[in-house]
């Protein structure tokens, strides 16, 4: 058993220890647009650690087939295709067509091919349903939160054995840890963590990165 840590008069704190696992990882080429482009349409993009954490996922599962609800403008994809194999399709949806056309500019911009990425402009609930049962190894949830617990359980359906989901947002600025909080954010997402712990396909985890990410394994 290796020895616990020595204790030490210094003490880093708890954000500085999270700032520097933010930024421990580069990302690729074509974030830094990305995220631009998504200031300037108000658009929320992943944390670097985040997508330092899709591509880990990515790569570990080799890959192939993966849905992503809630496209941005491309930051969350650049970090998946950059994990996946190079044959992996992307299927990314969003309701806001304006948002995937500045995430496609970007993924042009560094080369990845259209083929690549399959765009799909509408509601989350409403194309899910028309997605092949368990026919992907990676689903990345960061739509709405009011209907994370639908989104949850599509991705059940659509993975493969061994497949993972992922929900971003999963603590909501800290508020879904404190249960005296029930606005409608943190009160489904909370339902949403709940519906995945204790279902016996997954095999959960959830991680303090970013904004909170949920990582389960579909069993």
């Amino acid at each position: 058993m290796n020895p616990a840590p020595k204790s030490s008069a210094r003490t880093v704190s708890p954000s500085t220890t999270l700032a520097y696992a933010e930024a421990f990882v580069a990302e690729p080429d074509g974030a830094a647009s990305a995220r631009q482009r998504g200031e300037d349409l108000g658009v929320e993009s992943v944390s670097t650690g985040v997508a330092a954490t899709l591509t880990v996922l990515a790569r570990m599962l080799n890959a192939r087939a993966v849905a992503e609800i809630g496209t941005g403008t491309g930051v969350s994809a650049l970090a998946l295709l950059a994990g996946m194999a190079a044959d992996g399709v992307l299927t990314s949806i969003d309701a806001e067509a304006e948002h995937q056309l500045a995430a496609r500019e970007v993924l042009t911009g560094v080369g990845i091919a259209t083929r690549r990425v399959r765009l799909i402009a509408g509601q989350a609930l409403n194309v899910l349903p028309k997605l092949t049962d368990g026919a992907y190894d990676l689903v990345l949830v960061d739509g709405d939160p009011l209907e994370y617990v639908e989104y949850v359980a599509q991705a059940e359906r659509l993975l493969r054995p061994g497949g993972v989901v992922v929900l971003h947002h999963a603590v909501w600025q800290g508020l879904v840890a404190d249960e005296r909080v029930d606005d409608d954010e943190p009160l489904i997402i909370r339902e949403a963590l709940a519906s995945v712990l204790e279902n016996e396909a997954f095999t959960p985890a959830l991680l303090p990165v970013g904004d909170g990410l949920l990582v389960a394994v579909r069993n």
